[in-house]
């Protein structure tokens, strides 16, 4: 079986997911318009200036502490509720085709991000993928997050996720694809066959051009419904989930059982 390996933030969507969802999580109370404003700008420096682990590890654990109590049925509704609006006018005209281009060859699809499952997961189902790849926080009996994350998609634990994906499903990584933007996701690409640099950062097109990767330039932001209509029984099948989930824990459950196939790494935070 082949695989192709999409990143989502600067590759599939054209800003970073968890900047465009500020907005509906400051208007539901959640983060400060002062907060949302510091992200915007982190998120623009990184993309400019690339960011080390150290750097990233403070972010996430800025990050962590400002969700920490957090209800996560709350905040999976918001982005239910909010998906089309916010992500629908983002998603890059290239990756799509690309996308149902893999898809027509057989190819088995992935989102693959450090952003939190509660995001990349729906956009994932919306995309019409066959799976996701995100980062996990370990939500309490209340559940509500603890402020401490389960599984963190970042770097090379993005390669790890892939290689145990690969061996329980039978992907040959070396027939397969990847595609990023950022020289943080070098493990993902390297762990592939056929790698493609997206948009690249500095350091990444630096290597790209060393190495003889393919480099591609996505910069068609449209409205997703414009080029490929999507099946209505979807798009409500995620409203309906959300939906579920406020009332009682339907994403849990589709949480637990992916969780159950991706490798834990609790010493690596």
């Amino acid at each position: 079986m082949i695989a192709a390996f999409f990143d989502l933030d600067k590759t599939v969507i054209a800003k970073a997911s968890m900047v465009a969802f500020g907005p509906p999580l400051m208007k539901a109370g959640m983060i400060s318009r002062r907060m949302m404003l510091r992200g915007a700008w982190t998120q623009l420096l990184f993309q400019r200036f690339g960011a080390d682990e150290a750097q990233m590890r403070k972010f996430r654990e800025s990050a962590l502490r400002i969700t920490r109590g957090w209800d996560q049925s709350v905040v999976t509704a918001i982005v239910g509720e909010t998906l089309i609006d916010v992500i629908e006018p983002i998603v890059f005209d290239e990756a799509l085709q690309l996308i149902r281009h893999h898809q027509a060859e057989g190819h088995r699809v992935f989102i693959i991000s450090a952003s939190p499952a509660e995001i990349v997961e729906p956009l994932a189902d919306y995309l019409g993928v066959d799976d996701a790849i995100a980062s996990r926080a370990c939500i309490d009996g209340n559940g509500r997050y603890t402020g401490e994350v389960e599984f963190y998609s970042y770097g090379p634990f993005k390669a790890e996720a892939m290689q145990n994906i690969a061996a329980l499903d039978g992907i040959d990584l070396q027939a397969s694809y990847a595609y990023s933007d950022s020289i943080t996701d070098l493990p993902m690409l390297e762990a592939v066959g056929h790698p493609t640099a997206v948009n690249p950062d500095r350091d990444l097109a630096r290597i790209s051009g060393e190495r003889g990767w393919d480099v591609r330039w996505f910069d068609q932001p449209v409205p997703l419904r414009s080029r490929v209509p999507l099946p209505e029984s979807r798009a409500m099948a995620i409203t309906t989930g959300v939906m579920a989930v406020a009332a009682g824990g339907a994403a849990l459950a589709l949480w637990q059982r992916r969780s159950a196939r991706l490798v834990r790494n609790p010493g690596a935070f």
